[in-house]
């Protein structure tokens, strides 16, 4: 069994997730891609993020309509940091032996891939599918400086995926009275407005 692992705050969830999920699932052939909330993300200690109940609630919402698409709250229910390492060891107990997982995220966040807990023990797990953000180019994915030994033979490379909505972008809209329609799902549109999520500019 194929399956992808996309993680993130989802604080919200956008139309941008769901069209990569589909692409490298699609373009991997994978039976299955499972949305990981984060917890307790390590790597934006101190960032406010709105309850994590919201954001699995979320994210749920937006993957309902398509059967390829699950929801684990492994990390939310763990407590502690968020490590992907530890995401990756419990959805392997949990699918079994002869489970072959692509953990899936941006070439941005491939440059910071050396500073993950135990980066080699990770690319022992899964393959990273890593597609293309606005505005990075990717350039070399050798083993070098941003990567760790043997990396390069364990990534595979999903261009044309750039789609220029984040997050961030998708709560100032929300704290200015603006439209987020076609930017996030209908559901999850729905959904911050009847909780006033991100009203007041914060989370």
């Amino acid at each position: 069994m194929r399956i992808g692992v996309l993680g993130g705050t989802f604080d919200p969830i956008h139309m941008a997730h769901l069209i990569v999920a589909e692409e490298v699932r699609s373009r991997l052939e994978l039976e299955e891609v499972v949305f990981v909330p984060t917890g307790e993300p390590w790597m934006k200690a101190g960032t406010p993020l709105s309850s994590s109940h919201h954001r699995l609630n979320m994210v749920r919402l937006a993957v309902s309509s398509n059967p390829f698409f699950r929801v684990s709250s492994v990390e939310i229910d763990r407590p502690g940091p968020s490590y992907t390492l530890d995401t990756l060891e419990a959805l392997l107990a949990e699918y079994g032996e002869g489970v072959e997982i692509f953990f899936i995220l941006g070439v941005d966040a491939l440059t910071e891939f050396h500073r993950w807990k135990e980066p080699e023990r990770i690319l022992e797990l899964a393959k990273l599918a890593v597609v293309s953000r606005p505005g990075f180019k990717g350039g070399d994915l050798s083993p070098k400086g941003n990567l760790v030994e043997g990396a390069s033979d364990r990534i595979v490379k999903l261009d044309g995926t750039n789609i220029e909505i984040s997050a961030g972008e998708i709560r100032r809209r929300v704290a200015e009275g603006r439209s987020i329609r076609y930017r996030v799902c209908d559901e999850v549109a729905d959904y911050i407005m009847h909780h006033g999520l991100y009203r007041d500019g914060s989370k």
